[in-house]
């Protein structure tokens, strides 16, 4: 006995052109969203928003990265024992790779006692306010990607490029 070959019915054309559409739609209205970051002092959506408040961005874009520094002040009470946190500041900031501590030097900006300090310590310097005027110079340590809770397994690697310091 012969099979009859089935023959596609214009409704299952409509439905899966109906399915494309809204796909399609779907990712428009996605790139719509994701294009309209907000990019104001309020809301860091984006690394380059960073890299422009940090200071002398050229400086930090050559040697280093542009950072956000974090200012908090810690209170602790023994009896009884409480821990209190103050408001944080925020403004904006730049970590210097190590081979590029002479940057500093140059701008008068650390001693070379300092440096030996900083290097028996094995860490970095960063920095917040121009160069030019007075900056906040402070030797800092790096903690390492093994020590990031937020970097699961599988989640993929960092770009090379953020682990040159």
């Amino acid at each position: 006995m012969k099979r009859k070959p089935q023959s596609s019915s214009p409704l299952n054309y409509i439905s899966l052109a109906l399915m494309g559409g809204i796909f399609i739609l779907g990712i428009g209205i996605g790139i719509a969203f994701s294009s309209t970051a907000n990019l104001s002092p309020q809301n860091f959506a984006s690394r380059e928003f960073l890299d422009r408040s940090a200071p002398n961005p050229e400086v930090c874009a050559q040697y280093g990265a542009s950072a956000m520094v974090v200012n908090s002040q810690v209170y602790l009470t023994l009896n009884p024992f409480n821990v209190y946190v103050a408001q944080p500041s925020m403004e904006p900031g730049c970590v210097l790779r190590t081979n590029n501590w002479n940057v500093l030097e140059r701008q008068k900006a650390i001693t070379s006692q300092e440096v030996r300090e900083c290097k028996n310590r094995m860490n970095t310097f960063g920095f917040t306010g121009r160069l030019e005027e007075d900056p906040h110079v402070q030797c800092i340590y790096q903690n390492t990607a093994e020590d990031n809770g937020f970097l699961q397994p599988g989640m993929g690697d960092l770009p090379p490029e953020t682990e040159r310091f």
